[in-house]
């Protein structure tokens, strides 16, 4: 069971001539956009599409810019890439652009930051956007100095014909101007590219390094007051009496209490804690299971539709599975609310501001146009903020109280109250002819999803099948959602499949692979940079190799392990990846990224899982549920193919999918052992 994501009205209550008064004057373009990139950015749940402005481009008297998005930032770097994009069609420095991201009075309604779909959609958009403010401001000028447009330049943020040179701002000057443009505005091909395709640092690091950078949790306000929230002992546990004498008592203590909510304030984080520990509670608690038997729970009674393998060739069946994991940001979940007797404003970290807006306007019963959401800049996601927990505990307390209220998850709390990686079951059924060619695929999920469950590879008639189960555990989005889980079994399977037949693992790849698929160019950059095949690994070494495709991310690892032969304990030594997502936007940005994923999935991989029993969690510590350390980091090397003839892809999810089955695979090589459970324990 997924998350759900909602898609609400994107009107915003905050006029066009509102918006040019805050913003000090000058030039507004709308952009109208391709079919297409209006519903991935728009879709509107059966609504008419909207074939207008998506997002704003905004030149002020001074020669400033800002771009308005409904993107938010949460360490993937969207601010940086779409201050490239901007620059390149206004040709302007990158130092004279702002971006005003998630503010949902300001910015166009966007579903949200989630499935690589920044690159791919919103740096097109507010390309076009900024192509057409550029043209804007040609027409404004040669209309202002009665010349020939086509004799006019536009470069550096001035435009120059003849004798005649003005700033952007000079031009736009009094002259606001809401001009639609329409999908065939040419924008400036990739030889001739200045600002996209280099590797411009980070926009705001420096603010983050040395922390003036104000994160949800950094936030304050006249009169703030720190929440508590009294939380359940169990999941599904019911609240059957609560006593709250104690607590009101206490000095600068305030309670909430409304229905099954129970909160309090106070005006510093300890006295909040101290109030909520005196607060009793009687629950009506119900027994549930645990994750030692969660995955026959998953299952079910289902079984694999077997077929009859074809003539000649040798079947194989195998079951894989997948623990529960958490998101574990770097920063948790927080916000800060305030009501002032008519609006509700609300800061915090999500992925989705204008999903947050009407879970908060639903939780205090009011019109979502008195309600605003605003996202700082955010320590982090992977798919693990898409909704508004945090921003609506805040919210029901400070209409309440009538003040600020800030509430900040502890780290156990943000392991126990969060959504998790859903858990799954994968059993694979195949058969494969002595000349290394699958002719039977049946693939079964139980519970994790069906992303990434079709295989790139050329088989006749694949049979897959994603099933929903009870989940015990709250469970939603994850970085590259089910595609991991998936790629991990089949990836894990083709290997064996391999083995099976006592052929080469990358050779059988290859062979299974259609002509024109983009894994045999990574693949081929991998195996080369790796040494695949040159030379055999050391003893209590094995190479493995792995790849998957999402999102229009082709990724393949080709990884090498040391497994010690007393403690079991596996060390991945080595990792070489090939990535290509189409054009490459910023190169450095994108190295991070695949690099980043590699060593979340590391986690996944080897390490992580939640532990739970009678609607607990077990390991809601840092000290007791294992994420990658320093010491975990294999050497790394990282190759990006840059395909300048595709459209660039989202580059956030995919580049997790090929680390845990190359992994798996490399243990195999070195132990003769396979795993076929993540993590992957050899004891």
């Amino acid at each position: 069971m997924s998350l759900e994501l909602e898609v609400q009205d994107s009107q915003s209550e905050m006029s066009r001539r509102s918006l040019l008064k805050l913003l000090g004057g000058g030039i507004l373009v709308a952009a109208s956009i391709p079919d297409a990139l209006a519903w991935a950015l728009n879709q509107r749940g059966g609504q008419p599409i909207p074939q207008t402005i998506s997002a704003w481009v905004h030149v002020a008297i001074d020669g400033k810019i800002t771009v308005l998005t409904g993107k938010v930032e949460v360490g993937q770097n969207a601010r940086t890439s779409l201050t490239q994009a901007v620059a390149e069609e206004l040709r302007v420095s990158p130092n004279v652009i702002t971006i005003t991201m998630g503010d949902t009075d300001l910015v166009p309604y966007d579903m949200g930051t989630f499935g690589s779909r920044t690159t791919p959609t919103m740096v097109p958009q507010v390309r076009r956007a900024a192509a057409a403010a550029r043209e804007a401001i040609i027409d404004l000028a040669a209309e202002k100095w009665g010349v020939n447009r086509n004799t006019l330049k536009a470069e550096n943020g001035t435009v120059t014909g003849g004798p005649k040179s003005a700033s952007y701002g000079e031009i736009a000057e009094g002259q606001p101007i809401d001009k639609p443009i329409d999908s065939g505005l040419s924008l400036t091909p990739n030889s001739e590219w200045k600002s996209l395709g280099q590797s411009l640092p980070k926009i705001g690091a420096t603010d983050m390094v040395n922390g003036r950078h104000q994160y949800s949790s950094d936030l304050s306000r006249p009169g703030m007051l720190h929440g508590k929230v009294l939380r359940p002992p169990s999941f599904g546990a019911k609240l059957v009496s609560v006593d709250t004498s104690k607590a009101d008592v206490m000095q600068g203590v305030k309670v909430v209490h409304d229905g099954d909510f129970v909160a309090v304030a106070a005006p510093t984080v300890r006295q909040a804690e101290r109030a909520l520990f005196a607060i009793t509670a009687e629950w009506q608690q119900t027994p549930g299971p645990s994750s030692k038997d969660i995955f026959g729970l998953l299952r079910g009674t289902d079984s694999i539709l077997d077929k009859v393998a074809p003539n000649g060739s040798k079947a194989h069946k195998a079951t894989y599975t997948a623990s529960y994991i958490a998101h574990v940001p770097l920063e948790p979940r927080a916000a800060l609310a305030e009501w002032d007797g008519s609006k509700m404003t609300v800061s915090t970290g999500t992925q989705r501001p204008f999903g947050v807006r009407p879970e908060v306007a639903n939780a205090l019963g009011l019109p979502e146009k008195q309600v605003r959401v605003l996202v700082p800049d955010t320590g982090s996601g992977y798919g693990g903020k898409h909704s508004g927990d945090a921003a609506v505990e805040a919210a029901r307390i400070s209409k309440a109280l009538k003040a600020p209220v800030k509430v900040v998850w502890t780290r156990v709390e943000e392991f126990t109250f969060a959504y998790f990686r859903p858990g799954g079951v994968d059993e694979i059924s195949s058969a494969v002819t002595p000349e290394g060619k699958v002719v039977l695929w049946e693939c079964d999920n139980y519970n994790s999803g069906s992303p990434g469950i079709e295989p790139p590879y050329a088989i006749p008639s694949p049979r897959t099948e994603s099933h929903q189960s009870h989940s015990p555990l709250r469970q939603g989005s994850y970085r590259c959602l089910g595609a991991t889980f998936n790629n991990f079994s089949r990836e894990s399977h083709m290997d064996e499949l391999a083995h099976s037949l006592g052929m080469d693992p990358l050779a059988f790849r290859l062979l299974n692979l259609p002509d024109d698929s983009h894994l045999k160019e990574v693949l081929g950059v991998v195996a080369a940079k790796f040494g695949w095949g040159k030379q055999k690994p050391s003893a209590g070494h094995g190479f493995g190799i792995a790849c998957g495709v999402e999102k229009g991310g082709n990724i393949a690892s080709a990884v090498e392990v040391a497994v010690d032969d007393q403690s079991k304990e596996v060390k991945v030594i080595r990792v070489v990846n090939a990535f290509q997502c189409g054009k490459i936007i910023n190169p450095d940005h994108l190295k991070n990224q695949v690099e980043g994923a590699v060593i979340m999935g590391l986690g996944g991989a080897l390490f992580e899982a939640i532990d739970f029993a009678n609607g607990k969690i077990l390991n809601a510590h840092l000290s007791r549920y294992r994420v990658p350390r320093y010491s975990d980091i294999p050497k790394m090397e990282t190759f990006l193919i840059d395909r300048p003839d595709l459209e660039s892809a989202g580059a956030g999810e995919a580049p997790i999918l090929a680390i845990a089955p190359a992994i798996g695979n490399a243990i195999f090589n070195a132990t003769k052992v396979r795993l076929r459970s993540m993590p992957m324990r050899m004891t």
